[in-house]
């Protein structure tokens, strides 16, 4: 759930609302308990990294695996059967 801004213009008190992107925005302000409270447009929070950790790995792209069906070491063994 995001964060909001809001300003009252009659009091000058800014103020931060968490809420859920489908509640109807708020009305009241908190402080002088007036109505004409105006929601800001904000740049927002930006990405956020929640969790134990990420790794390079996580997001390693298949296409990036070498050419050639992978292992050197299978293909090296391949050449020495051939040559039997």
């Amino acid at each position: 759930m995001p964060t909001y801004d809001y300003a009252c213009p009659k009091c000058g008190h800014t103020f931060e609302q968490f809420q859920s992107m489908r509640d109807e925005p708020l009305k009241k302000c908190p402080k002088c308990k007036k109505a004409g409270v105006k929601r800001l447009i904000g740049g927002g929070a930006g990405l956020i990294f929640k969790g134990t950790g990420f790794y390079i790995t996580d997001y390693k792209k298949s296409s990036s695996k070498p050419e050639g069906g992978g292992d050197k070491s299978g293909a090296k063994s391949d050449t020495k059967t051939s040559s039997n």
